[in-house]
Formats: C-alpha cells, sequence, structure tokens
C-alpha cells in the first residue's frame, strides 16, 4: 500500500519531477503538427476512395447503381 505524503510534500515532489522533463522545442511541436496534419489528410483521403469503391462494388453485386 502507498505511503501517505501530505500536500505540501506532493507538490514539491510534482514540481521536482516536471523540473527533469525535457520539453520539446517550438521547432519540433511545429514539425509534429504538421506530420499529423499531413497524416489525417492521407488517411481521410484512403478511407473516401475506399469507401466509394466499395459502395460501387456492392452497388454492381446488388444492380442498384443501374
Amino acid at each position: 500500500m502507498a505511503s501517505k505524503t501530505n500536500p505540501f510534500t506532493f507538490i514539491q515532489q510534482v514540481r521536482s519531477e516536471t523540473a527533469k522533463v525535457k520539453w520539446p522545442s517550438r521547432r519540433e511541436t511545429s514539425i509534429s503538427t504538421i506530420m499529423v496534419l499531413v497524416m489525417v489528410l492521407l488517411a481521410s483521403i484512403f478511407f473516401f476512395a475506399a469507401d466509394q469503391a466499395l459502395g460501387w462494388v456492392i452497388s454492381l453485386i446488388l444492380n442498384i447503381g443501374a
């Protein structure tokens, strides 16, 4: 079972652990954001194309489109 810590000690521990974190630079954050947006765009294009292709195949099989 975890030992009980008073709030003041806990806040000191949190601040000391937060000081150890290596925060990303503005450039790293910008590059990561752009990469995420590009991947979202590519994924949306892929799923749109797959949805259209599957819809077309199903309409051919069920003769709905004719």
